[in-house]
């Protein structure tokens, strides 16, 4: 229920950003008497495409906290949560970044994430499930890779790229769905604004479009994993990187998914659904860490 909230909550925020936004640049009509201002278009596709994706980014630390129930490690209070501060301490040092704030989550699952809108300001979680099944040495190559992630700006980089991807989604659907409205309209003239019809082919257009923005997407995340892990292996050393790949690997394969949501896993899929994984396969990261030098 909470994650629906925070969903609907976001969402309200969106548009409300949007609606303000294209009032005061007077973009929100695109369509005049003489055609298409273009110049109008764009600009209002660009602030729908980003404005989603840049207020994710701002409110991703918050809503990471809310989604998961994170605690924010403020006051160590046992040596496991001394160590992953510490260690957290000694990564941000040396990848050049301010400290993170450190969270632990109760899940069962071995999981671990970063987030945050900035390198200085950044979150780093890690579940429970993580803490109970790895040893300090893979705990340590899986905080560094997550280190690694804020020293590299994936999260900025990524809510650029969505934002571009978005903004080009939302220009070609709604060009395509004028251009479908004229044919229907014939040589109509005397109602310019688009009709139901440039509303049902935009939205065709954006289903086709938005999966074909996602598989860019989704290349760029499969990515930064690489060069994610090549961070970690930097820090906390290669074959500390390797074994905490290898320990994920494991976990998976003891509790695989069902069929129809292997795609979502950690460890992927093949065929089709690999162009829609947020991450490489973890036999792929693995022999990528062994084959550099």
């Amino acid at each position: 229920m909470k994650r629906i909230f925070l969903f609907i909550l976001t969402n309200l925020a969106v548009l409300f950003v949007i609606n303000i936004t294209l009032r005061l640049l007077g973009v929100d009509h695109y369509v005049e008497r003489g055609g298409i201002n273009f110049g109008a278009l764009l600009v209002m596709s660009g602030v729908i495409g980003f404005s989603g994706s840049i207020i994710s980014l701002f409110m991703s630390k918050w809503m990471a906290k809310q989604s998961v129930g994170a605690q924010v490690i403020t006051d160590p209070f046992d040596p496991t949560e001394r160590w992953l501060v510490e260690t957290v301490r000694r990564q941000a040092q040396a990848a050049g970044i301010g400290m993170p704030e450190v969270a632990i989550y109760d899940a069962p699952d071995v999981n671990a994430f970063a987030t945050g809108w900035n390198k200085n300001n950044a979150l780093v979680a890690v579940s429970t499930g993580l803490l109970n099944s790895m040893s300090k040495d893979e705990a340590e190559a899986v905080l560094a890779h997550e280190v690694s992630h804020v020293a590299n700006g994936d999260m900025v980089t990524l809510t650029l790229i969505q934002g571009v991807v978005n903004t080009f989604v939302v220009f070609f659907s709604k060009l395509f769905g004028l251009f479908i409205d004229s044919l229907l309209r014939g040589k109509d003239e005397e109602n310019r604004g688009p009709g139901i019809g440039a509303f049902v082919a935009e939205i065709v257009a954006q289903l086709v479009l938005g999966v074909l923005a996602s598989i860019i997407v989704m290349w760029f995340s499969r990515q930064r994993e690489f060069r994610a892990d090549a961070g970690g292996a930097s820090l906390a050393g290669r074959q500390k990187m390797i074994a905490a790949l290898e320990r994920l690997k494991a976990n998976h394969e003891q509790t695989a998914l069902p069929q129809q949501m292997a795609a979502s896993g950690i460890s992927g899929g093949g065929g089709f659904s690999r162009l829609f994984m947020t991450h490489p396969p973890l036999d792929e990261r693995i022999e990528a860490l062994r084959a550099a030098r």
